[in-house]
């Protein structure tokens, strides 16, 4: 597709090397879906994100989080107007487009929460009262691996509101110097051109969520869930929401891929980026030295594909 190669193509243009997590980034995007970007700082997650707020042509906002974050300071907070007299709701951070949650896990459980709803059913809720945020709208939440200094576990409920979750990694040695070349005159970022309005963004997500899902295709995607639940690897299994985003990313990929309709190819193409962080592993899998992407992957040839 015309729109979408041109989109990746602009974000390529600053982030380097990390082509298969760019291309996972817009198919989250294209399902109306958040993403997490999990890896150490100074890997480009921000730059990224704000490639794709340009290139889309999004409004942009960010919070880089720290342990005094406050709520109020994502979703807004009511203060005393003098002129007219009257409360008045003054809005947060979050009323953007693209909203980067920069190291999420730096700050308390309460600020976290107070992008529960609005991950999950597109408002905010101050003083009793709902705010929608309007259409595209998508998170891109960064986190610093646990364990580094000042971080804490995202809650479960939190972590399965993310459609993926990617890693961005180090690069290697060509696309570090070709980044490092690429910022030798001016910033990157500045060539980023928009390619889709917001209004057309919206289209593609809508066009995206219109291909055909064969039922074999649905019975298919339930069968791999289900298996992640029946397995002595994992301890504990996706839930149904990961049903519904594997079935979204699914046919993103093949409406990016050019087609009206879904094959088994496209569900295992983006199973493990929908369902990695989903999943808790059992102490047989550590045991055995068993990563995520391994059991992942096992699972996928566990269940046979259906012919379609």
């Amino acid at each position: 597709m015309n729109e979408f190669n041109a989109v990746i193509n602009e974000v390529k243009k600053v982030v380097n090397g990390k082509d298969n997590e760019i291309v996972t980034t817009l198919l989250a995007i294209l399902t109306n879906g958040n993403i997490l970007i999990e890896d150490i700082p100074g890997v480009g997650k921000t730059t990224m994100a704000l490639a794709f707020s340009r290139a889309l042509g999004l409004e942009y906002g960010r919070v880089q989080f720290t342990p005094d974050t406050l709520p109020s300071d994502i979703t807004g907070f009511v203060i005393y107007d003098k002129e007219s007299g009257k409360m008045k709701y003054r809005k947060g951070a979050i009323f953007c487009n693209l909203f980067l949650a920069d190291e999420l896990n730096r700050t308390s459980s309460r600020t976290q929460a107070a992008l529960l709803e609005a991950m999950e059913e597109r408002q905010v809720t101050v003083e009793g009262r709902s705010y929608k945020l309007e259409r595209p709208f998508c998170v891109i939440a960064t986190q610093n691996p646990v364990g580094a200094s000042g971080t804490q576990l995202l809650p479960d409920s939190q972590t399965d509101r993310f459609t993926v979750r990617i890693s961005m990694g180090y690069p290697d040695n060509n696309a570090e110097l070709k980044m490092l070349m690429n910022r030798s005159s001016r910033d990157p970022l500045e060539s980023v051109k928009c390619i889709v309005t917001r209004e057309r963004l919206v289209e593609m997500q809508n066009e995206a969520a219109g291909v055909f899902m064969h039922d074999e295709i649905a019975k298919y995607i339930v069968a791999l869930i289900s298996k992640t639940r029946n397995i002595s690897l994992i301890r504990r299994g996706a839930s149904p929401r990961a049903t519904i985003s594997l079935a979204a990313m699914a046919k993103a990929f093949a409406y990016a891929s050019g087609r009206d309709f879904v094959s088994p190819k496209d569900v295992g193409a983006v199973f493990i980026s929908t369902i990695n962080h989903r999943i808790i592993l059992s102490a047989e899998a550590a045991a055995q030295n068993k990563s995520v992407e391994n059991v992942l992957t096992a699972v996928l040839e566990c269940i046979r594909p259906p012919r379609i």
